[in-house]
């Protein structure tokens, strides 16, 4: 199934982090923090001005972004858990130290 977000909105795909047991407490699913790293899968053409010009979206399909706990709407399409939100809510880019 294709998703195309409307206007700013950009589809996330959380990224789990590495789970590490200290002290072999193992935590369930259900007491752990969201993750706040994700991947965007798609993202929508842009939002417009009220003179009408459309301003694209400064992330990109494939972006590894920063996004906060409890940001967007959560949405689970074939099985898999996306977050559906606007550009605004994107706290930064992640780029590699190359």
């Amino acid at each position: 199934m294709n998703v195309r977000p409307l206007a700013d909105r950009i589809l996330v795909r959380r990224i789990e982090e590495k789970e590490t047991v200290r002290g072999g407490i193992i935590i369930p699913d259900t007491a752990k923090e969201k993750p706040q790293e994700g991947e965007v899968v798609a993202v929508g053409p842009g939002r417009k001005t009220e003179e009408g010009k459309l301003v694209p979206l400064d992330v990109k399909k494939g972006d590894r972004i920063l996004i906060g706990k409890y940001s967007g709407t959560d949405v689970k399409i074939d099985g898999v858990e996306y977050v559906i939100l606007r550009e605004d809510d994107v706290l930064g880019v992640l780029t590699s130290s190359k």
